[in-house]
């Protein structure tokens, strides 16, 4: 026994209609394709669908239950064509995205919300994790974009800047800094600085030390083996502070507050970069960047 799905619709239709010129209008087909179609499906199964008359086409009683046995069968091979054709186009599928920065708050939230909100069939991956670890899942297949703060860049991957961030001190609420809207750099010279070991630690304290290293002495940095949550949230009880990223405010920690960081130049911003294998051939990769593109307006230099 054998027949398509074609044949399959084109009997749908006639059953629902009633009448094969109806069905064949419907359909934008010739009345003649039409009853070809249901005759081969007919001898194909061994039996008539249905009752051929002036009037019309009515439905057999085994033409009845095939039928309806074969809406489904047409449903379901419709989503799967929809399915295939929305991968292909980006618009299904999966897309596995690695990041070494917090997502309570900045622009790598708002990006993934806004890209969920327009591609829902799209199924998201995260994975956060250091540089090393994200570079590494590039090259393995396991990622296929990874989003890191900074702009170095790695000879194995294309790698573009996406957008920058704010920097903001946190201070503990009995800080003398914490009445002020805002920080100079020149203002947090001098302070301890308490920063996690993990990503985005390492960048933040090459950055402290290129900004506040003066002649003959060097910020006091103390790293500790914790996340940035856990550095955020005893940050209260000290007399220290930390700096992050603007995706770390949209937390709450007890007795602490962000305050903007100003240089000479205004505010002070980071770099948050894009890495992606150039081979990766997943539409739904392509479909991301351009997104980004268009709300980013991404800087068409290659880092």
């Amino acid at each position: 026994m054998a027949f398509d799905i074609r044949q399959l619709r084109y009997a749908i239709a006639a059953a629902d209609h009633g009448s094969l010129y109806r069905a064949a209008r419907a359909l934008n087909i010739e009345q003649s394709t039409l009853s070809r179609a249901i005759l081969k499906l007919e001898r194909s199964i061994g039996m008539p669908i249905f009752e051929r008359s002036r009037a019309g086409v009515t439905m057999t009683l085994a033409g009845s239950s095939f039928v309806r046995n074969a809406k489904p069968m047409v449903a379901m091979a419709d989503k799967m064509v929809a399915m295939m054709r929305a991968a292909g186009e980006g618009r299904a599928g999966g897309l596995r995205l690695g990041h070494n920065g917090p997502v309570s708050a900045g622009n790598l939230r708002a990006t993934l919300l806004s890209w969920h909100e327009g591609h829902p069939d799209v199924e998201m991956d995260w994975i956060e994790a250091d540089r090393s670890s994200l570079l590494a899942g590039l090259d393995s297949g396991e990622i296929d974009i990874a989003i890191v703060m900074g702009a170095a860049a790695n000879d194995g991957f294309h790698s573009e800047l996406l957008w920058s961030e704010r920097m903001l001190a946190a201070l503990p609420t009995s800080h003398a800094l914490a009445d002020r809207d805002l920080v100079h750099w020149t203002d947090l010279r001098g302070e301890r600085f308490l920063l996690p070991a993990a990503d985005p630690g390492p960048e933040i304290r090459d950055m402290l030390l290129g900004r506040l290293a003066i002649s003959g002495s060097t910020p006091d940095i103390r790293v500790h083996r914790a996340s940035r949550e856990t550095v955020l949230s005893i940050l209260g009880c000290s007399s220290a502070v930390s700096i992050v990223c603007e995706g770390s405010t949209g937390n709450r920690y007890p007795d602490v507050v962000f305050r903007p960081i100003y240089g000479e130049q205004g505010p002070a911003l980071t770099g948050y970069s894009g890495f992606w294998r150039v081979d990766n051939s997943n539409p739904a990769l392509r479909r991301f960047l351009s997104f980004i593109k268009a709300r980013f307006a991404m800087y068409s230099r290659t880092i």
